[in-house]
């Protein structure tokens, strides 16, 4: 472990160049083809490297740059999904949305990042994070025709993205993080299955593990469904006590603007815990105080080494100037608390 505490980081995804995709939209279609767009991804990622070092992170993603969507993008490399088969169902239990079809076994037959990951590793000597969908949010943006299962599907799945995660290390990746915003939704079933379908995906890994849980994008279904959760989101105090059992090393979470009750930090005790101290669903850029407070506070339940100040979700959504300014913010909260501490 690298005990420097307030190692900073961000959730997963940046917004994209407007000659890339279209800005201010979530999984906006490609404006390029062919070896432009190979190129283009490619140029993407290392303006996006060089936008996370220039503010100060730590622990430096690709931005998730060369993908349209956090699931479906890495199901469209797989085996036994229909993509021109759509049926229409209800995603993370709050919209309905059109979705490809599982059609068959399903199955991995090459490597789906790993050239991506390769690539990342080679733009950047600080340690490397690289995202995968979780295996319950896999199955919850599918339909499935097949398995009719579930359970079935997300081992199916679990044991695809451990095909992949070892590569990713292999190709030098210091952290996985696995998003499952599933795991606020589908509680019974995280306590079933899905905390182990997780850990069936981070089988044999070395590097650093984590997994993703936020409330969702700036997006109105997302922002209609908070406004429903009341005074207090406790979603996590249902999953929260099971991954602190789990053999997973992070658990990224949500913080910053939201209703979520801070001393629930409390019960990962003995996880590194990702703190989101940046608001993704608003333009507004964060203080260097704003942030710090959300740092503060969390340090109340989790000892600084084991804390990583992070953003709540990804910001592709968001104007490429303003993530820009909430990186910045990010890494100077960060630095002002681990000021403090250093004066303790």
């Amino acid at each position: 472990m690298n005990h420097t505490p307030l190692q900073t980081t961000i959730a997963g995804s940046l917004p994209k160049p407007a000659w890339l995709a279209e800005p201010l939209k979530l999984w906006s279609p490609w404006k390029l083809e062919g070896d432009a767009l190979i190129e283009g991804k490619r140029d993407a990622v290392r303006l996006a490297v060089r936008d996370q070092e220039q503010a100060g992170i730590d622990i430096i993603s690709d931005g998730e740059q060369t993908r349209q969507h956090f699931v479906t993008t890495f199901i469209e490399h797989l085996d036994g999904v229909d993509f021109q088969r759509r049926e229409t169902m209800r995603i993370r239990d709050r919209y309905d949305a059109s979705v490809p079809v599982v059609a068959g076994p399903v199955s991995r037959t090459h490597p789906v990042y790993v050239e991506d990951a390769r690539f990342l590793r080679a733009q950047t000597t600080r340690r490397i994070k690289f995202t995968l969908p979780g295996p319950m949010t896999m199955v919850d943006t599918l339909y499935d025709d097949y398995y009719r299962s579930r359970e079935k599907l997300a081992w199916q799945f679990a044991e695809i993205l451990n095909s992949e995660a070892l590569e990713l290390q292999a190709a030098g990746v210091d952290v996985v993080q696995f998003d499952e915003p599933a795991f606020n939704v589908f509680f019974d079933e995280v306590r079933d299955w899905g905390v182990a379908a997780l850990e069936r995906a981070a089988r044999g890994l070395t590097c650093k593990t984590a997994v993703h849980i936020c409330y969702g994008y700036g997006i109105k279904a997302n922002t209609e469904w908070k406004k429903t959760l009341g005074s207090e989101w406790r979603q996590y105090e249902e999953t929260f006590p099971l991954l602190r059992n789990s053999s997973i090393d992070q658990v990224s979470l949500e913080c910053h603007n939201s209703r979520v009750p801070i001393e629930l930090i409390g019960l990962l005790d003995g996880k590194d815990v990702l703190v989101g101290a940046i608001d993704v669903t608003t333009d507004e850029i964060e203080t260097t105080e704003a942030v710090a407070a959300t740092l503060r506070s969390a340090a109340r339940y989790v000892a600084p080494e084991r804390l990583y100040p992070c953003t709540n979700c990804g910001m592709v959504p968001l104007a490429r100037s303003v993530a820009q300014g909430k990186l910045k913010a990010l890494a100077a909260g960060a630095a002002l608390v681990r000021a403090e501490l250093s004066r303790r």
